[in-house]
């Protein structure tokens, strides 16, 4: 049966089943003819229903029995009943046997030419069953390894030989090794679009004596992408390849590198930033990628509260003063910055931006990049821009005294400064300002606002449940905090499905602390203050920590209570206390 035949009938069971709308249904027809796509494909691209609920239609309409092989306990002999170069090429698992026929589960319905070739080519009986292209793709990811497919192409490259031997990529470009130089080219793709399809923001490739790993940071967690043994021989050819696509020296081993890799997949661009160091088993690669289209410009969807974000759009309409944020590296600093930025971006405002590196290009912003080497650093450039006449300056970092000094002279004389500062929590930006020598008088004067974040992994919303663990210590910490009863509080967590890739989380949202100062605070600020007075201060006034704000989202089912923990758990120092 052509799946061209019944793709309609998806969107229609779908609407039966209450997963899409009337309107949604005729936005997904318009999309499929718009560009030729299967239904199906086109109510996942518009995001309308889940992989699974639409590939649950896809099998029903096919009359097809649907599986989900990630929750299979499938044994390696079981997904070697089918030669490796046939489940790449039709992107199947071997699942397991029913009497003499052989299960297999397809990602696409096969076609009748299709159906018919593979039955010629196993010479056996087999049953079709449906499952979706994510789990699919994980199951033969963890089981073969990211780049299998390189692997047995290279092997027949090589007349079927093991790889014994290291491939080299040859720049020359000699027709004997250009068959190999194309696979190796294609694996470097796979690498690249595995870490798109992932969301991954970093992609981590380490060598060591007998092996390679290779990590994407997922949602802020390192998570170790299962390679071929056979891989380590690629290990120069791929660096190789990459240092090419970045315009590096490929000769140069010795020392460290540093640049960008500019690419495209459908309609989104992205920049990709290349790190490459030199070990002792051989050249390690950092890939961040930045997506040109990405970032939450809107205040609306950086995850802060009501109350916060109202105060955040006032902030950004200052005529004077300076915000700063602050975080560990990773937090959102620069994505809250820029949508910081867009908010304050108009026509009757100069806005310009001093960073190292540059990771977005905003319109209508003069953005200007930081240069060590040739002595353009933040408070020199800074002190250039401040005769450019700007109204909005954003300063990359504050690291130093004479930055600071700058930033908060700027702030006082009619600019609206955005910077950040690595202090653990928003009241310890005074401080450390203090620290840097700047005078009580400045601070007190020019900081309106200090907000600290931190970025948690959200609860996927497909396998969203109730949490049953929660301990009645944290009950208790839960009620305090948002002033209800004990019996009301809830919390949720991700189960693990097919959509988030059995993990229980899918992206991420900001958590926020907002520290804003007026005169009974400003009046505290001198020489020696305590973060523990300060804080007391805001205390009456308002202010609530970071631990405190992430309840909300706890009670809310935005995050689990182990995110929670992991940002914001304190510990006791009485823990290291033994004896009696």
């Amino acid at each position: 049966m052509n799946p061209g035949d019944t793709t309609l009938e998806v969107g229609k069971l779908l609407l039966d089943q209450g997963k899409l709308t009337a309107a949604q249904l005729e936005q997904v027809r318009r999309r499929q003819r718009r560009l030729n796509l299967p239904q199906h494909r086109a109510v996942v691209d518009l995001n309308f229903a889940s992989e699974e609920d639409t590939w649950r239609a896809l099998a029903q309409a096919h009359n097809l029995e649907f599986v989900d092989p990630g929750a299979l306990e499938l044994k390696r002999e079981t997904l070697e009943l089918v030669p490796i170069k046939f489940v790449f090429h039709y992107h199947l698992l071997p699942i397991g046997r029913e009497g003499d026929e052989l299960v297999l589960a397809f990602s696409e319905p096969p076609r009748p030419m299709e159906e018919g070739n593979l039955r010629l080519l196993l010479n056996q009986k087999f049953k079709i069953v449906l499952a979706t292209p994510s789990a699919v793709h994980a199951v033969i990811k963890k089981n073969f390894g990211l780049g299998a497919e390189t692997i047995q192409k290279l092997r027949e490259e090589r007349g079927g030989a093991d790889l014994d031997r290291e491939i080299v990529f040859d720049v020359q470009g000699k027709e004997a090794d250009s068959a190999i130089e194309t696979t190796i080219s294609a694996f470097v793709d796979q690498i690249l679009q595995e870490a798109l399809r992932l969301k991954a923001t970093d992609i981590h490739l380490e060598p060591y004596a007998n092996s390679i790993r290779l990590r994407y940071r997922v949602d802020g967690i390192l998570e170790t992408v299962p390679l071929p043994s056979d891989m380590r021989h690629l290990h120069a050819a791929v660096i190789s390849r990459l240092k090419i696509m970045a315009g590096l020296n490929i000769a140069e081993k010795r020392l460290p590198h540093d640049g960008r890799i500019a690419m495209k997949t459908g309609d989104e661009e992205y920049d990709l930033r290349v790190s490459v160091v030199p070990t002792k088993h051989g050249e390690a690669v950092v890939l961040r990628i930045l997506g040109r289209h990405s970032l939450f410009l809107d205040l609306g969807q950086l995850g802060m509260e009501p109350n916060q974000e109202a105060v955040f759009a006032q902030l950004t309409k200052l005529p004077q003063g300076m915000v700063l944020l602050t975080g560990p590296t990773g937090s959102g600093k620069t994505t809250t910055l820029y949508a910081a930025l867009a908010h304050a971006n108009d026509e009757g405002r100069k806005i310009i931006t001093f960073e190292d590196p540059i990771e977005y290009q905003l319109e209508g912003v003069v953005q200007i990049q930081v240069r060590e080497q040739i002595g353009l650093t933040f408070a020199a450039g800074l002190r250039s821009v401040l005769r450019h006449d700007p109204d909005v300056v954003l300063v990359g970092e504050i690291r130093d005294f004479e930055t600071a000094e700058i930033a908060v002279r700027a702030a006082q004389t009619g600019h609206l400064v955005l910077s950040t500062l690595h202090t653990n929590d928003s009241i310890g930006a005074v401080t450390r300002l203090l620290e840097m020598k700047i005078e009580p008088y400045l601070v007190s004067s020019s900081l309106v606002c200090s907000m600290s974040q931190r970025l948690a992994r959200r609860i996927c919303r497909h396998c969203e449940e109730p949490d049953p663990n929660i301990s009645p210590g944290t009950r208790e910490e839960i009620a305090a905090t948002l002033g209800i009863p004990p019996e009301q509080v809830q919390a949720f967590r991700g189960r693990g499905c097919v959509e988030c890739n059995q993990r229980g989380h899918r992206g991420r949202v900001a958590i926020y602390e907002m520290f804003l100062l007026n005169e009974a605070i400003a009046d505290l600020i001198q020489p020696g203050v305590k973060t523990g007075e300060l804080r007391e201060a805001a205390r009456k006034l308002g202010w609530r920590s970071l631990r405190e704000m992430a309840w909300h989202k706890v009670q809310r089912g935005l995050i689990p209570i182990s995110e929670q923990e992991r940002w914001t758990r304190v510990i006791d120092p009485a823990a290291l206390k033994t004896g009696p």
